[in-house]
């Protein structure tokens, strides 16, 4: 008898993407044909969000379902400093990761797109292919370094294009393979960031927008707390980053149009890949995921970027909230969508489920949920229907009523205060309640749920909120220096002893 091969994956991620830039998502000014017939044809998530909204941390928490105070990427990490790190340093090191997992169950892995966890040259383990680019830090569409396999080029065209052309030749070449396939596709798209979203090469979308209004994004008065995260940065990094972007973005039209423009060519390339797969006769054997990294506020609240974009750290929903539209091959539930609250990190155990692989190991509290029930129709219990995400200093918990945010209290140099928005009535989330009397007991629950979820799912050495470090990477030095000690760095690699000869 033949034995049944497990289903393909296709992970199609995103560069800084909310959710409701979107046609399927009530979206009329974006151009995005290919997602909205995706939509109609598998099962969409109206409240997806990210644990963190940084590309890396996130990156990191789908790979492996856990949070950042687990596996310890709290911040991007930075490549302007790669030069420093260990040859072949890669982040999750010493962790479980779906890669791995899918690998040592016989799947044909690849990584084709924007990586961000590590160093590029060489494969992250678990990856049989290796196609992705020099920066983490997207600075142009165009004209980017290459490592492919062991071997590095230029390629002058558009990076979209580029990763999706490879990744139709992976699944191509995998069509008879008696092997399932993993298919990782992180576009570098649409971004959002200058230099990328202010040079003038045109896509071919570019026009599309020409003299697109732009009425779905918001004109708001600069953010106060953005003000102050560019103050504070700008004295910490010195002649780092131009920070002054995410004030001088929100209102840029030029910046605005293109951030759209990206958009479509993703869209281009999804279609592209469902096509191949419907070509192939595969999509009905194949798990397909569309989602981001993490949102991204081009406007809302007055300034532009992520979540720690302003001091203290947000999670406004544009920062917080990302598409996510699943179709599980022939079972999918065709057209339907969910209100439950989902975060992308259970994308971890929503392939182990469909693939019936076993978690390997039960010595870490995973707090990534399969979504596979709510995919079948067969919820009957889905607990706690909220998602929980960090911003280093502030946490997170955010239910269908509610959102709160909850800020690290133990340094004395930096008074932070809390927010809670009742988002069923005020779904801008421009309303503070955290100080009005009627709201006490529910911040107290909320705080509480808080609480237990992080002493669940925390270990010591990545929980900043307990001394723990951030690895590689943090935006709130002087802050953790203030609550821990002048001598408190992030440090490279804290899950293994293993010592690399630095280059």
């Amino acid at each position: 008898m033949k034995k049944i091969k497990k289903k393909n994956i296709v992970l199609i991620f995103t560069d800084n993407q909310q959710a409701s830039t979107l046609g399927c998502y009530g979206n009329e000014e974006i151009h995005t044909p290919n997602l909205d017939l995706l939509s109609q044809r598998s099962f969409t998530f109206n409240n997806a969000f990210c644990p963190n909204a940084f590309c890396s941390p996130c990156r990191a928490s789908v790979l492996t379902g856990l949070l950042p105070s687990q596996h310890g990427v709290h911040s991007w990490i930075d490549d302007r400093r790669s030069n420093e790190w260990p040859i072949g340093w890669h982040a999750l090191d010493g962790l479980n990761t779906l890669p791995e997992i899918l690998k040592s169950n016989g799947y044909e892995t690849a990584l084709i797109g924007k990586y961000h966890l590590g160093e590029p040259k060489t494969p992250m383990s678990g990856f049989d292919h290796w196609v992705t680019m020099a920066d983490g830090h997207v600075r142009s569409f165009f004209r980017n370094e290459i490592f492919e396999n062991g071997n590095n080029y230029f390629h002058e065209g558009h990076s979209v294009d580029f990763f999706t052309s490879k990744a139709v030749s992976f699944l191509k070449k995998n069509t008879n393979n008696e092997k399932p396939f993993f298919l990782y596709l992180p576009y570098p798209a649409p971004y959002g960031h200058w230099p990328a979203t202010q040079e003038k090469d045109e896509c071919r979308h570019s026009e599309r927008y020409k003299d697109c209004a732009m009425n779905s994004i918001p004109r708001e008065s600069l953010s106060r707390e953005a003000i102050k995260n560019y103050d504070m940065v700008k004295a910490q990094s010195g002649k780092g980053m131009d920070y002054s972007m995410l004030l001088r973005a929100p209102n840029d039209l030029d910046t605005l149009r293109n951030y759209y423009a990206q958009i479509s060519m993703v869209d281009d390339g999804v279609g592209e890949i469902i096509s191949t797969l419907d070509e192939l006769s595969l999509m009905d054997e194949t798990l397909f995921i569309f989602t981001a990294d993490h949102g991204l506020s081009v406007g809302h609240h007055g300034f532009w970027g992520h979540g720690a974009a302003t001091f203290p750290s947000n999670l406004h929903k544009a920062a917080h909230s990302v598409p996510m539209i699943i179709r599980n091959g022939d079972e999918t539930k065709i057209g339907q969508r969910s209100d439950l609250m989902v975060s992308n990190m259970d994308i971890f155990s929503t392939i182990l489920d469909v693939t019936k692989i076993e978690q390997v190991d039960d010595s870490i509290s995973v707090p990534s949920r399969s979504l596979l029930p709510i995919l079948s129709d067969q919820i009957t219990d889905w607990g706690q229907d909220a998602v929980f995400s960090e911003q280093e200093e502030t946490r997170v918990v955010r239910t269908q009523k509610f959102v709160y945010f909850k800020r690290f209290k133990d340094s004395k140099n930096f008074n932070l205060d809390d927010e809670l928005f009742d988002v069923e009535n005020d779904p801008k989330e421009q309303k503070n309640l955290i100080d009005e009397p009627h709201y006490l007991s529910i911040k107290n629950k909320l705080d509480q749920l808080l609480e237990d979820f992080f002493k669940t799912y925390s270990d010591s050495k990545a929980d900043l909120w307990n001394g723990g470090k951030s690895l590689q990477n943090s935006t709130r030095k002087a802050l953790w220096k203030n609550a821990w000690g002048d001598d408190w760095e992030p440090v490279y690699q804290y899950k293994s002893d293993v010592k690399k000869t630095l280059e």
